[in-house]
C-alpha cells in the first residue's frame, strides 16, 4: 500500500522522483505528490488521480530541487483529494507516510488545544504538525524527530524534510517497510527496492523500530532506543526489464505468461528433477512437526488451502489455514509441535506479519513462504522458503500464486517422504509430475482460444458468477472468484461443489453463469452430477476440464479445455484458464486491469 521515494541528490531530482513514482504505481494509489528543498525553501506538487495528473501539475511549474521526496497515496483517512495527498506540510516540516497512525486523534486533539490548525483529514498531517511543534523547543532535527516517533502508535514508514536543513532527510519505520539506497555522492529512501531500483542496487533494509538520517554520502541508523546501530548493505539485482510490460498490454497478461519460468525456478529450490529427490530449505525435518498452522491473506490464503490438501493427503500431517486478520484476535490454541507458516508475496502483509510475530513470541517454530526474500517476514521467521516469481507488478496476483502452490506441493512431497508416508519411488514419481507442470502451464497459457474469448464476452455482461470445485479445486474456485471480482468488478463467489444443495443453488438462474473446475480425478463423477443440477435450472455452465473428459450433454454447457495432467498438479495447470478468464473478462469490460479500484498490491496496514 502506498509508495515512498526520497532522494538526497546533487542535481534536479524532480524527474527522478516522478520516474520512481511510476515504478510504484503497482502498489495501488489514488493520489500522488512530490516535494523538495528549493532555493526559496520547501515546495510541493500534488494531484489526485494517476501519476499523469501530477506530471501535468509539475510541467506547469517544475519542482527545482536537489533533495526531495515523493509519494503515491492509497486513501485511508479522508478521500483522495489534493488536500489529503502527500507530501504534507506543517510549518518547517514536509513529510510523506505509509501506514496508519492509530493514536492520531489523540495527538490531533492535543495539538488543536494548543492552537494548531489542520488543512487535511489525514493522520499524516498530525505527524508533521507534532514535529514542527517539537522543533520549537528542540533545535536538533534528529532528536526532535526521534522524540516524535516515540509518541506514534501504529504502522508507519516516514520520509521527512526540514526547512533550514537542505542536505538532510529523516526516515523511520514500524510495521511498514523502508529501505536505504546507497549511491555515488547521493543517497535514497524508498518503500521497497523497486522504488530506488532505477538509481542503485545497493540497499540497506531498516529493521522494525529503526530511524535513519541520510545526507549526500552516508546513513546513520538508530534502533528503537535511539542507539546507533549497523545494518548490512546488500546488493539487490533489479533488471529494468522485469518491471516493464514489453509487448504485453498489461502487467497481468505478462505475468500470466511468465508462470512457466517462475514455477520452474521455484520448484528447483525444493526438488531435483534429475535425482527425483526433494529438499527442504532451512533444514526442517517434518517428522518432528505435529501440525502446520498456515497464516495468510487473500490469494496467499487460497494457495495455503491448496497446500493443506496436499500436506494432509500425502504426508498425513494435520494442517490448518487461517485468514491472518482473524488469527491473532481469537486467541488461537496452538499445540506443542506446531509449525507456524506465513505465506505472502511481499513478505510485508501487516496481518500476516503480526500473526507470524505472535507465533514466534509464543515459542512456536516459524517459517515463511515469500517472494521478497529480504522482506520483514523473511527477517522475522526462523526458516525462509523462497518463491522465485520475480517482481509482480499487477495488483491481482498470478505468478506469485502459482509459485506459492508449486512450493507448497513440493514441500508436501518432502514432508511425506520424511514422515515415511511414501517411499523413494513415489517421491521420484511425484517430483517428475511437479516438473511436468511448467510445460503444461505454458500449453495452457498459449491457448487463447475463441471459446474462452467468447465466454469472457458473455461473462462481462453478468452481475453474478459462481465458481465450483471439489478437493483442491475448491480453493482454486475461490481464487478464481477473487480474480474475477478484483479486476472486472463482477460479484463472484467460490463454493465447494458439494455445498451447492445447502444454499447456493437458490441463486442459480438463467442470468447466473457457473464456472466449474473439473479435472478428471477421483471426484469427477460427483462434480459432473453438480453440473447437471446447475444445468437443469437453466444456468450457463462453463466447464473447465480436459479434452478427453466425459462431459455430460446439457443445454447451455460450454467447455474450456485444460491440458491433461496428473490430479496432483491440477491446481497449477487449472489456475491458468481461471486467470485468463478473469483477465479477458476485465479487458472486455475496459477496467483498469493492473490497478483495480480500491486495491493495493501490498497491504501494510491492518
Amino acid at each position: 500500500m502506498c509508495g515512498i521515494i526520497g532522494i538526497v541528490g546533487t542535481s534536479d531530482v524532480g524527474p527522478r522522483l516522478l520516474e520512481s513514482l511510476r515504478r510504484l504505481e503497482y502498489r495501488g494509489y489514488d493520489s500522488a505528490g512530490i516535494a523538495g528543498v528549493t532555493s526559496s525553501g520547501l515546495a510541493r506538487r500534488r494531484a489526485p488521480g494517476k501519476i499523469r495528473a501530477l506530471e501535468e501539475v509539475d510541467a506547469a511549474d517544475p519542482l527545482k530541487a536537489a533533495v526531495g521526496i515523493g509519494h503515491t497515496r492509497w486513501a485511508t483517512h479522508g478521500p483522495p483529494t489534493e488536500a489529503n495527498a502527500h507530501p504534507h506540510r506543517a510549518g518547517r516540516v514536509m513529510l510523506v507516510h505509509n501506514g496508519i497512525i492509530e493514536n492520531y486523534a489523540e495527538l490531533k486533539a492535543e495539538l488543536a488545544a494548543r492552537g494548531r490548525a489542520f488543512e487535511s483529514d489525514t493522520d499524516t498531517e498530525v505527524v508533521a504538525a507534532l514535529l514542527d511543534e517539537t522543533l520549537e523547543t528542540e533545535a536538533d532535527p534528529v532528536k526532535a524527530f526521534q522524540s516524535v516517533v516515540g509518541r506514534l502508535h501504529g504502522a508507519y514508514s516516514l520520509a521527512v524534510l526540514v526547512d533550514g536543513h537542505p542536505d538532510l532527510m529523516l526516515g523511520a519505520r514500524r510495521g511498514s517497510p523502508l529501505v536505504v539506497g546507497w549511491g555515488d555522492g547521493e543517497m535514497f529512501l524508498g518503500s521497497d527496492a523497486l522504488a530506488v531500483g532505477p538509481f542503485t542496487q545497493r540497499i540497506t533494509y531498516l529493521e522494525d523500530g529503526d530511524s535513519v538520517v541520510i545526507d549526500h554520502a552516508s546513513a546513520r541508523i538508530f534502533d528503537e532506543a535511539n542507539r546507533p546501530v549497523e545494518r548490512p548493505m546488500v546488493t539487490v539485482p533489479a533488471s529494468a526489464a522485469l518491471v516493464e510490460k514489453g509487448n504485453y498490454r498489461h502487467f497481468m497478461e505478462k505475468e500470466i505468461h511468465e508462470q512457466p519460468e517462475s514455477c520452474q525456478r521455484t520448484l528447483s529450490a525444493f526438488a531435483n528433477p534429475v535425482s527425483g529427490q526433494t529438499t527442504v530449505p532451512g533444514g526442517l525435518n517434518f517428522a518432528e512437526v505435529e501440525r502446520i498452522q498456515i497464516i495468510a491473506c487473500g490469494t496467499a490464503f487460497y494457495a495455503g488451502e491448496i497446500g493443506r490438501y496436499a500436506f494432509e493427503k500425502l504426508a498425513g500431517l494435520p494442517c490448518d489455514v487461517e485468514v491472518a486478520s482473524e488469527f491473532r484476535y481469537r486467541q488461537p490454541a496452538l499445540t506443542k509441535g506446531t509449525l507456524a507458516l506465513a505465506v505472502s508475496q511481499s513478505g510485508e502483509t501487516a496481518d500476516t506479519l503480526a500473526g507470524l510475530t505472535w507465533c514466534k513470541a509464543q515459542g512456536f517454530k516459524t517459517a515463511c513462504l515469500v517472494n521478497v526474500h529480504t522482506s520483514s517476514m523473511a527477517r522475522e521467521a526462523e526458516i525462509v522458503w523462497p518463491t522465485w516469481a520475480g517482481p509482480e507488478i499487477g495488483v491481482a496476483s498470478t505468478k506469485a500464486f502459482t509459485a506459492q502452490v508449486s512450493a507448497l506441493l513440493a514441500l508436501a512431497v518432502a514432508a511425506a517422504r520424511q514422515r515415511g508416508r511414501i517411499d523413494a519411488a513415489e517421491e521420484t514419481r511425484l517430483v517428475a509430475r511437479l516438473f511436468e507442470a511448467p510445460g503444461l502451464i505454458a500449453q495452457a497459457v498459449a491457448d487463447h482460444s475463441e471459446a474462452m474469448t467468447a465466454v469472457a464476452h458473455d461473462l462481462a455482461g453478468a452481475r453474478d458468477v459462481l465458481f465450483l470445485g471439489r478437493g483442491a479445486m475448491f480453493p482454486l474456485a475461490m481464487e478464481g472468484a477473487l480474480k474475477l471480482k478484483e479486476i472486472s468488478y463482477i460479484h463472484a463467489e467460490g463454493y465447494a461443489a458439494g455445498e451447492l444443495k445447502h444454499g447456493p443453488i437458490a441463486l442459480i438462474d438463467e442470468a447466473t453463469p457457473v464456472v466449474v473446475l473439473a479435472p478428471p480425478d477421483e471426484v469427477f463423477e460427483k462434480t459432473v452430477s453438480n453440473v447437471q443440477e446447475v444445468a437443469a435450472r437453466g444456468a450457463e455452465v462453463i466447464l473447465i476440464t480436459s479434452q478427453d473428459a466425459k462431459v455430460p450433454h446439457a443445454p447451455g454447457l460450454r467447455r474450456i479445455v485444460a491440458p491433461d495432467c496428473d490430479p496432483f498438479i491440477a491446481p497449477l495447470v487449472y489456475a491458468v484458464p481461471v486467470q485468463l478468464l478473469a483477465y479477458l473478462t476485465a479487458v472486455q469490460k475496459g477496467t483498469d486491469v493492473d490497478q483495480p479500484r480500491n486495491l493495493a498490491k501490498s497491504v501494510t496496514v491492518e
